[in-house]
């Protein structure tokens, strides 16, 4: 199988790692990841931006050629949802 090395970073930028992941993985087994790896709040959802692209991974969506490119930094963004009335 075939791997990419990436860097996962939250948006505060207060937690960043280098990891190398298959290109099998979705943006929502990066997401999950970055959640367990450094216990982020479980009742928040998560975008996920590749910001050397500003393109923001679908949950979905493969680490693959053309989305996700060696080296780029995979920001997790929690979601924010406006209070209702």
């Amino acid at each position: 199988m075939e791997q990419v090395k990436i860097i996962v970073r939250t948006a505060d930028q207060t937690r960043k790692a280098e990891v190398e992941m298959e290109r099998t993985n979705t943006g929502a087994d990066v997401m999950q990841a970055a959640v367990d790896n450094w216990a982020l709040p479980t009742d928040t959802d998560y975008s996920l931006v590749n910001v050397s692209t500003g393109q923001v991974l679908a949950p979905m969506q493969a680490l693959e050629k053309g989305t996700v490119e060696e080296g780029n930094i995979l920001e997790v963004q929690p979601v924010l949802v406006a209070g209702e009335e």
